[in-house]
């Protein structure tokens, strides 16, 4: 069915009008939208052009509006209120929301990163209510992509053309053993020296664990592994315990006090991380994912 609407008629232009009306000139409508006077007036013109009829009559300087500009404006309101309902429902039946927000993230970032982010975006947005999901890489990238996170505090995935990246901070990979092992002490730790010790793993998904398999294929051995966990906290219980040694980032230091010790590997095993603030690219103008950046980013260069 053709459109009896011209192409003059945009909701833009309607919120022009609205702001026009309830200011009562160009300045102050152009104050309420944060745009130029000319722009205002340009649009009040064009809408009077696809209406086909006058909705202004010029005194000196000023537009006034006559009854068809009360007319148009009256009902503006309603159409501007029920799109903006609509739009909102649309946003929520995708699984976005305007005052929620799903922040994914690994279980190593919530004794750092994570609480500085909450409590930045709270007082950024006080009315935002932030939902935090924890998981694996692989686990909150899936999440991402599926639109059951907003976004994702985690490593960078491989290229992906569907995802924006805002690196945070890099963090190295250790040498993980309880704080009564020989290796404790030690300057740095040469892999190879450790073909006969037993080690605990993360489960496969988690960056941390990709990491863990390149040590040792440049160590040229298979680790005895006796068990695989789901979390880092689980994982650096069980070090903590003589269950076995492992590999971790150096974020997690402090999380078991002087339990755990974290020491560096020779230089022929030195990986890093890049943990970075993840979301899809189609969402890069969502304005409480653009209040996240920008937390993420002072936390960023607070720690550079």
């Amino acid at each position: 069915m053709r459109s009896q609407i011209s192409d003059d008629i945009t909701f833009r232009k309607l919120e022009i009008l609205l702001a026009y009306m309830e200011g009562g000139n160009l300045n102050a409508a152009a104050r309420m939208l944060d745009i130029s006077t000319v722009s205002v007036h340009r649009a009040l013109h064009s809408l009077e052009d696809g209406m086909s009829c006058q909705l202004f009559s010029l005194q000196g300087r000023n537009l006034i509006p006559n009854e068809a500009a009360h007319v148009l404006a009256e009902v503006s309101r309603d159409v501007v209120r029920l799109m903006a309902d609509g739009i909102a429902a649309t946003r929520s039946a995708a699984g976005y929301s305007a005052d929620h927000l799903k922040i994914g993230s690994l279980y190593s970032l919530t004794t750092g990163a994570i609480p500085e982010v909450i409590i930045g975006i709270k007082l950024r947005k006080q009315e935002l209510e932030t939902e935090l999901v924890l998981g694996s890489n692989a686990d909150l990238l899936h999440k991402l992509k599926q639109n059951a996170i907003d976004a994702a505090l985690m490593a960078v995935p491989d290229a992906d053309p569907d995802i924006e990246s805002i690196p945070l901070f890099e963090d190295d990979i250790f040498f993980a053993a309880p704080a009564n092992s020989p290796y404790a002490n030690l300057p740095e730790v040469d892999l190879r020296q450790c073909a006969g010790e037993k080690f605990v793993c993360l489960k496969d998904g988690f960056v941390t664990y990709n990491g863990f398999q390149e040590a040792f294929r440049i160590a040229g051995f298979a680790p005895t592994i006796v068990t695989r966990v789901g979390d880092i906290f689980s994982l650096m219980n069980l070090v903590g315990a003589g269950i076995g040694y492992t590999l971790l980032p150096g974020r997690v230091r402090n999380a078991f006090g002087d339990k755990v010790q974290l020491i560096p590997l020779k230089h022929e095993y030195l990986m890093r991380q890049t943990i970075a603030l993840n979301f899809l690219r189609v969402r890069e103008r969502d304005p409480n994912l653009l209040a996240l950046a920008a937390v993420c980013r002072m936390l960023k260069h607070r720690s550079a």
